[in-house]
């Protein structure tokens, strides 16, 4: 790598650039960042960010023989098929089957390193993604089945978020972050509370819905609720006809488009400048901040 001059990143399915926020984050200098996305909302969010990006559109028009000296790969390629939540079609489903796009382009230039995220899923289809990319890089070994396998790390140890994902490295010593205790209501904007310590999974189509049934009954998307004051009362009929008239007050609301930015361990308003449909479908698709973060600063400097 170059640190004198930065390093040249090529992400691909890049959504709304974590990988620059985690980067920028980390003071690492980047000489070349070239995004392979063909969201636009995304790209719109991109370039408002990092205006130097290079757009490199859709990643089967892509050829590796066009970036000889990349230093880091890294991509979340679609994980529709994969899902336990989905029909778990795997590689039958177009959407996942672009993984096949990125060990393509892995393997062309072959970069010093890279990093991949996904779901969680069934071992058999982990199973193929570690092993396609083992051989790629057929020097490492960490001596299980395969010589690249996924790390499982939950977002929660790093955010106000559940959110289980599996990354697969050639970064060394990647181990699992230290619990910094952040919950669900240190993130929210007002005086509403959380229903739980730590939210669910944001995904891409948490903008849909918004009546509490529909939450709990359907999609169990988190709420918050505002808690009316609780007065003393005397006797115990005035104690119940006050948490009847509580109960009656109580007003619940989704997350908003920030509070899910800080979900995702985004500076705040990052996404500004779209509709709010778009701010969560690309924050539900993006990585969460801190965790790239936390794998990226044991790249060697050289």
């Amino acid at each position: 790598m170059r640190e004198a001059l930065g390093l040249r990143i090529l992400s691909l399915f890049d959504g709304m650039s974590c990988t620059q926020i985690a980067l920028k984050n980390l003071d690492i200098k980047v000489d070349k960042y070239y995004s392979s996305e063909i969201d636009k909302y995304a790209m719109i969010v991109t370039q408002k960010n990092f205006p130097d990006t290079v757009q490199l559109g859709d990643i089967k028009d892509i050829k590796g023989s066009d970036f000889p000296d990349i230093d880091l790969i890294v991509g979340g390629s679609p994980c529709q098929g994969f899902s336990f939540a989905g029909k778990q079609l795997a590689f039958d489903d177009p959407r996942s089957a672009l993984f096949f796009e990125f060990v393509r382009i892995l393997k062309e230039v072959k970069p010093k390193y890279f990093l991949l995220e996904n779901v969680r899923m069934k071992q058999e289809f982990q199973d193929v993604i570690s092993e396609q990319i083992s051989s790629i890089y057929p020097e490492c070994s960490n001596g299980g089945l395969f010589g690249i396998e996924p790390i499982l790390i939950n977002s929660a140890k790093l955010s106000a978020q559940n959110r289980n994902r599996l990354y697969w490295t050639n970064i060394p010593n990647i181990e699992q972050p230290k619990d910094i205790g952040l919950v669900l209501r240190d993130v929210l904007e007002d005086n509403f509370v959380a229903d739980r310590d730590k939210s669910y999974c944001i995904t891409a189509n948490y903008y849909k819905g918004g009546n509490p049934k529909s939450y709990f009954k359907k999609s169990r998307r988190q709420l918050v609720f505002n808690i009316p004051k609780i007065e003393t009362y005397d006797t115990p009929k005035q104690v119940g006809t006050a948490q009847i008239e509580q109960e009656e007050e109580l007003t619940w609301r989704k997350l908003t488009p920030l509070e899910c930015e800080r979900l995702q361990t985004v500076s705040d308003n990052y996404t500004e400048g779209v509709s709010n449909t778009q701010r969560y479908k690309m924050l539900g698709n993006g990585m969460t901040v801190k965790v790239i973060e936390h794998i990226l600063k044991n790249m060697e400097k050289h």
